[in-house]
């Protein structure tokens, strides 16, 4: 089988590396999935991101001309209140996301989906993550790195943004956008490893 990864992410690359992929054993490829990542009206959260991650490996298995390909596709979101925070557009709602997310708990919620010609299976996580508080100047300083202006949240959890992480409670793995476990599991289901 060929396992193909329908993602751009650096993190997810490396992520599936430290599932023992990627080496002289065992490679894939990436082929990043161009869909339309928009929220229907009256989606929640949970199916929101399920419906992302399943679209992207389907996408990933329709354009491949291997039979026996294997397409992972997976999505993050951050979630505060309910709202989605989707990666900022600019230094503005960068400053909103992380001023909503200071001093409080959301959810980062993750999704992963395996398709074949033959099955698909997919697999949902949600952590929780508190924030510590953090001052304006606190936030401005992080944009100015620009770190978060291409995350869900406006954050990344394993660079500088991983300082402002008092508590979670969870998968980290899932935060940095590929729950190690659940993703092992899904491969072992789907016999790739």
């Amino acid at each position: 089988m060929t396992l193909i990864l329908a993602s751009a992410s650096p993190r997810r690359r490396e992520l599936l590396a430290q599932l023992g992929l990627g080496n002289a054993a065992f490679q894939f490829s990436v082929q990043p999935a161009d869909i339309d990542e928009s929220l229907r009206a009256g989606e929640a959260p949970a199916p929101f991101v399920r419906r992302l991650a399943l679209e992207k490996a389907q996408a990933g298995l329709a354009a491949s001309a291997d039979a026996n390909a294997v397409v992972l596709g997976s999505d993050t979101i951050v979630v505060c209140n309910d709202t989605i925070l989707g990666k900022p557009a600019d230094s503005d709602e960068a400053f909103a996301m992380l001023s909503s997310l200071s001093g409080r708990t959301h959810q980062v919620m993750t999704a992963v989906a395996l398709c074949s010609a033959a099955r698909t299976e997919s697999v949902l996580v949600c952590t929780e993550v508190t924030f510590t508080a953090l001052t304006a100047a606190q936030i401005h300083a992080y944009i100015a790195s620009g770190e978060p202006m291409d995350k869900a949240g406006a954050y990344g959890i394993q660079g500088l943004g991983g300082s402002f992480v008092k508590q979670l409670q969870g998968s980290y793995s899932a935060v940095v956008g590929l729950p190690l476990v659940e993703t092992r599991e899904l491969l072992q289901k789907m016999h790739i490893i």
